[in-house]
């Protein structure tokens, strides 16, 4: 099972929903690098269940440990390990799912490819497992806010049919969307978004959303021309995170819609860099970053897990209904924009080291 993403600055996360533990090790950070547990445990917050009433009610402070590859405050250039360990699961409430598959859920195909599954939350399949990401990403986002003062800033774009107004990206803040209960830095949208999570979730249901990424003072020349181009590592990246299943850059499928004559950035030359009028590229071209900034966005399906009656199978092949108990997410976008900006930073962190290697 791979379990490694990247490949010099390259991140292994381990653990299960409702084992002892999860985590990551990272290899491949420079040394030196000013880094704490607090670093990580700032974007460990924002992630975490718990938060409020339009999340799971699973209780995890989630606090980080660094066993490895920190001394003083700074990266040693070993293997970075992090610990974050597990403190409130019910894995009772998965007595049933161990017979049935939840219909959306990872359950049947895991059963299929291995043979065997951990029904205990998901295992590997939880979005759980997402805490390793965002340790790496914690690292990856301040060696590029060191080197190129790049910024990552994800919100949720809409939910079910609750959209966001265009927002004003310049102004954009950390602190505007994390203000908002389903961050959403629109107030009027963020109160239309919560209700419709609410309503869901009192008829024991779930509800998708959209999530939009915008990564500013992102280093011109990163990603290659062929398979390694910085949008597809940008696009498996975020289709890896549990329940994504659409992803789009710049323009996206807008882009199929327009002519050329109106979707080429024009290019012109001021203050000593090359810059574009428009960014419909999103600031990938010939899978190159142009330094403009990265504009992405992502779609995630409702959660799987339901407490509402479901037909469905069980592993002897019995046909009946399932009603799952346990504590989910009644829209997993909400917790998402952070594991975005994670995704992000680890490819471009990455890709920067690999330019660096490649390039004088």
């Amino acid at each position: 099972m791979a379990s490694t993403f990247g490949k010099i600055f390259s991140v292994t996360t381990w653990g299960e929903s409702h084992g002892p533990a999860v985590g990551a090790v990272l290899d491949g950070c420079p040394a030196g690098l000013p880094l704490t547990e607090e670093d990580v445990q700032v974007l460990l917050d924002r992630r975490r269940p718990g938060q409020n009433k339009t999340t799971t009610a699973r209780n995890e402070k989630d606090k980080v440990r660094i066993l490895s590859g920190v001394f003083e405050g700074k990266t040693t250039g070993t293997p970075i390990s992090f610990a974050v360990f597990n403190e409130d699961q019910h894995s009772g409430d998965y007595a049933e799912i161990a017979k049935w598959y939840r219909p959306g859920h990872a359950d049947l195909c895991y059963d299929l490819k291995y043979g065997f599954r951990d029904y205990r939350g998901g295992g590997r399949s939880s979005a759980r497992e997402t805490i390793g990401r965002v340790c790496a990403g914690a690292v990856a986002m301040k060696l590029l806010a060191q080197v190129a003062g790049t910024e990552f800033l994800a919100w949720v774009d809409s939910v079910g049919q609750v959209d966001c107004p265009a927002l004003d990206t310049n102004a954009l803040t950390h602190e505007a969307i994390e203000a908002s209960t389903v961050r959403c830095p629109d107030a009027a949208a963020s109160a239309k978004m919560e209700a419709e999570i609410l309503d869901a979730k009192k008829n024991g249901d779930s509800v998708g959303g959209t999530v939009k990424l915008l990564v500013k003072n992102v280093p011109a020349t990163l990603g290659e021309p062929v398979f390694d181009r910085l949008d597809a590592l940008l696009a498996q990246a975020m289709l890896s995170i549990p329940a994504c299943k659409g992803f789009e850059i710049g323009s996206g499928f807008a882009g199929a819609r327009m002519h050329g004559s109106e979707h080429n950035d024009e290019i012109y030359f001021e203050d000593g860099k090359f810059r574009t009028r428009t960014n419909n590229a999103g600031g990938s071209v010939g899978g190159i970053s142009n330094g403009a900034d990265i504009e992405c966005r992502l779609a995630f399906k409702p959660t799987a897990t339901i407490s509402q009656s479901q037909k469905t199978a069980s592993r002897n092949g019995e046909n009946g209904e399932l009603a799952a108990k346990g504590r989910h997410d009644p829209c997993v976008a909400v917790r998402a924009p952070v594991i975005v900006e994670s995704m992000a930073a680890l490819v471009l962190a990455d890709l920067y080291l690999q330019q660096k290697r490649n390039c004088l």
